[in-house]
């Protein structure tokens, strides 16, 4: 997908319930089979331990970039409604979820809106975030440093990566 209008958006997607490593390909699936939305690169996958609501199961991460036409609303509605069909229950924030799909970046631009800001405001205090991040982009711009300048600040323990290179999602039943 190229042309006027086009963004390259960065998406975080997670999950713990279930079988996460499926219902992110089926995810990322569902948002290149969009015709506004194309998926450009995929990182590898990284189990992460929980964050916030620690007495869960460990994740599955990954970080996606997308290049699309829809402006950030119009994206983040389309992936509610991916979230929703796979399942996606909103009961415990920061509990265990079967996907969680998260806008972290859309263009260069900021957005605030109720229910959506970008850049994700807390991205950057989250290794599960930039570690995949900074593997597809590591010069993606938040704030005043880049993904990868932003890593030696946190945490990232306990994150191991799974699944080499971004073709992971492709395959059925993955």
């Amino acid at each position: 997908m190229t042309g006027e209008g086009i963004e390259r958006a960065f998406l975080g997607l997670g999950g713990n319930l279930g079988d996460p490593a499926a219902a992110m390909a089926a995810a990322l699936r569902a948002l290149d089979a969009h015709p506004a939305v194309s998926v450009a690169a995929v990182s590898s996958l990284y189990r992460t331990p929980p964050w916030g609501a620690t007495d869960q199961p460990d994740f599955l991460n990954a970080v996606a970039a997308v290049d699309t036409a829809l402006p950030a609303r119009q994206l983040l509605d389309l992936c509610l409604d991916i979230e929703k069909g796979l399942k996606r229950v909103r009961a415990v924030r920061w509990g265990p979820r079967v996907i969680d799909i998260d806008i972290l970046l859309h263009g260069g631009g900021a957005v605030d809106e109720a229910g959506l800001q970008v850049p994700h405001p807390r991205m950057t205090e989250r290794a599960f975030v930039m570690v995949p991040l900074a593997e597809i982009a590591p010069r993606a711009l938040i704030g005043d440093k880049t993904a990868a300048e932003w890593l030696p600040s946190l945490d990232s323990s306990g994150i191991v990566r799974l699944a080499g290179g971004g073709a992971w999602w492709r395959a059925e039943g993955a």
